[in-house]
């Protein structure tokens, strides 16, 4: 096999593995969490490594669409209070970053939305509503979409488009104009 059949093998691999997991979100949860973003007065999110990659790039993503939010951890990160919510991204839903700002959040009486693989994780006494993703994690849970990408690959990428799914809806549901959001794109570049 040649290196251009191999790139077309691990192409169609890899968006396959991302049809099948985003196919099996939970609709209505979808539609919720859209209905909860457009409702927060600031969305946060948290998550670690590449978790998190996929998170800041959503995050970025619902400030262009003209909502205020931000990532934990963020220098200019202001104060979660009840009427904001938290969105945790955590496969395994173990993540002790993530868990213990979940567990923050929740005592501020932030709205607190999980998406994760496992829907028994320590997160579930936390959340107010869990999104969840069924991939493969470092739990090897029973029934999860097994994946040939290594590691987690599969849930952060799953999560990444999830996330643009989200944007899409939420510029329907408010009804902008695509090239009106480039009033929110970053203009120091």
């Amino acid at each position: 096999m040649n290196t251009a059949e191999k790139f077309i093998r691990v192409r169609d691999t890899v968006l396959r593995e991302n049809e099948q997991a985003l196919a099996r979100v939970d609709v209505q949860a979808a539609v919720s969490l859209v209905n909860h973003i457009v409702n927060a007065r600031k969305v946060f999110c948290v998550g670690v490594g590449r978790v998190l990659l996929s998170l800041q790039a959503f995050t970025k993503r619902l400030a262009h669409l003209g909502i205020d939010a931000h990532y934990v951890g963020e220098i200019t990160e202001p104060a979660i209070t009840g009427e904001d919510l938290l969105i945790a991204g955590s496969g395994s839903g173990e993540s002790l970053f993530p868990l213990s700002i979940v567990r923050k959040a929740k005592s501020l009486g932030a709205l607190v939305v999980h998406i994760g693989s496992n829907p028994k994780s320590s997160m579930a006494e936390f959340t107010d509503m869990m999104i969840r993703i069924p991939v493969r994690t470092k739990l090897a849970l029973e029934d999860e979409i097994d994946s040939q990408q290594p590691m987690t690959s599969l849930f952060e990428q799953s999560l990444l488009l999830f996330g643009d799914i989200i944007a899409r809806m939420i510029i329907e549901e408010k009804g902008l104009d695509l090239y009106n959001l480039w009033q929110y794109h970053a203009n120091l570049e």
